[in-house]
């Protein structure tokens, strides 16, 4: 069996790619397309695999400027030629879905979200845009829009990274689809004793503004409680100017001080809508809880009063008080780490097979009704 793996981008490992991994896993033999491959940027298991750009890859500085070419990129995947694949797999957060399949191809949409620069988040990005981008954002939005629901139509099903994002795909799409959680590599953490735990609490990942690192630094820093911040992103400087005496921003780092940070810390700051999330459950299998904005993915994934507690609105003094609350929990940390077991590796793999081969049965069954001789009077 043949097998494409549809990616909007290679330029970096976040948790798409970390589903990308898993799919390499299930599938040795895929191909992988993409519009923007940085094959520094990416892990050796994805540089394993065959993989193929579109033409984005090379326009000028498409490997930091590729948010700009958006609006080629529909364009760029229809262009993609996937004749002779019988599974196509699409991972979907920018444009991926987008592609012509083949006939007789199965189409599986691997959905983070659909694109939220011009679904929910669309005011919020254009707020934080340029005046140009502020221009721009509306004529070619709407553009994207259209195009984004009728490629909606060329996918066979929808597997949903949480049942946030499946409520997204039923209201953008008026499509249903299934849930799989995405592969969080729990096993790679582990519970320290209490006598190893540090005195500081700790913010990780990407720093952009929907997540929303704004508002941590300045709950701790009214708060005068230590916090660390790992992670690099566009608002990198911004964070370490609003920054008071008792946040340390260390800025991206490599995963053996990120996996040290996880366990060593009072407890990690969440404060972001995501689709999924996966720190939140990195942090929970190293045993620590999770302080959570209690909407999107993270309401799915942390057990309140059991691995974490949530705040109900992005404000300073909401986080305050569940930072407050959280101190007069004792929570276990084996009880955490167990919890956080549910969303590992093994159980992306086994649903995600599971639900892949019963759709390839049933999209293959009609062909093995044909007999040979059916099939040469067809074709011929």
């Amino acid at each position: 069996m043949r097998v494409a793996i549809i990616h909007y981008w290679l330029v970096g490992m976040r948790g798409g790619e970390k589903v990308i991994e898993a799919l390499c896993d299930m599938y040795p033999q895929a191909d992988i397309f993409t519009h923007v491959y940085a094959p520094d940027m990416v892990s050796e298991k994805i540089r394993a695999h065959r993989i193929v750009p579109t033409f984005i890859n090379s326009l000028p500085r498409a490997a930091r400027m590729y948010k700009n070419y958006l609006p080629l990129m529909p364009l760029a995947l229809e262009q993609l030629d996937l004749r002779g694949y019988d599974l196509i797999i699409s991972s979907e957060s920018g444009p991926a879905k987008g592609i012509i399949p083949p006939p007789g191809a199965l189409h599986v949409c691997y959905c983070h979200t659909p694109m939220r620069y011009i679904w929910n988040m669309y005011h919020e990005y254009r707020d934080g845009a340029g005046a140009l981008t502020r221009l721009l954002m509306p004529p070619l939005s709407h553009y994207l829009r259209m195009w984004d629901v009728s490629s909606a139509a060329r996918v066979d099903s929808f597997v949903a990274n949480s049942t946030t994002v499946a409520g997204r795909i039923r209201r953008y799409y008026g499509a249903d689809s299934h849930v799989i959680h995405p592969p969080v590599d729990t096993e790679a953490f582990s519970p320290l004793p209490a006598a190893e735990l540090g005195d500081f609490y700790l913010m990780a990942g990407e720093l952009v503004a929907y997540k929303r690192p704004d508002l941590a630094i300045r709950a701790f820093n009214e708060m005068k409680l230590k916090l660390v911040v790992i992670g690099g992103g566009e608002m990198l400087q911004e964070v370490r100017r609003l920054a008071g005496p008792t946040i340390t921003v260390l800025g991206s780092q490599p995963f053996s001080v990120l996996k040290d940070h996880y366990a060593r810390c009072r407890a990690l700051i969440f404060p972001g809508e995501e689709d999924f999330g996966m720190v939140p459950v990195e942090a929970m299998a190293s045993g620590r809880p999770v302080i959570a904005y209690g909407r999107g993915g993270a309401t799915e994934t942390v057990a309140d009063g059991l691995s974490g507690v949530f705040f109900p609105e992005q404000s300073v003094a909401s986080i305050i008080s569940a930072v407050e609350r959280l101190n007069g929990l004792a929570l276990d940390p084996a009880i955490i780490a167990a919890h956080a077991a549910q969303f590992g590796r093994k159980q992306f793999f086994q649903n995600m097979r599971a639900h892949i081969d019963g759709l390839l049965g049933a999209h293959l069954a009609p062909r093995a009704t044909v007999s040979p001789q059916q099939d040469r009077r067809t074709t011929g």
